[in-house]
């Protein structure tokens, strides 16, 4: 029940992710918004920590920001390989990979009360 309810969470943020930065990441269907949020999923729970790890000395001496970089090209890597989901490069990424991240947080906190 757990994997459904975050793969829920993260579908809702995808979509709220789109909605509000348009210019920097769009969903064209939902059948996109689906399949993104599943490859996303997918993405964060088994390339996110090898790539981490593989990382960890550039996020040290970054003081975590590096990590920014990384979500972004994950999420960029995962729109990639999603057709009728558009991200404006790299910059655009990173912009809609913390709009998901927030919009996720917050969906996440009214979903489970």
């Amino acid at each position: 029940m757990g994997i459904l309810l975050h793969f829920v969470v993260t579908f809702i943020a995808v979509f709220v992710a789109s909605a509000i930065i348009p210019s920097f990441f769009h969903i064209g269907s939902l059948a996109s918004g689906v399949v993104f949020a599943a490859v996303l999923a997918v993405i964060n729970a088994f390339v996110r920590p090898v790539v981490s790890l593989l990382t960890c000395p550039i996020q040290l001496l970054t003081f975590g920001l590096a990590t920014l970089v990384v979500n972004g090209l994950l999420f960029w890597l995962a729109a990639s390989l999603v057709p009728g989901v558009f991200v404006s490069g790299l910059f655009g990424a990173i912009v809609a990979a913390i709009v998901v991240s927030i919009a996720s947080w917050v969906v996440g906190i009214f979903v489970r009360r």
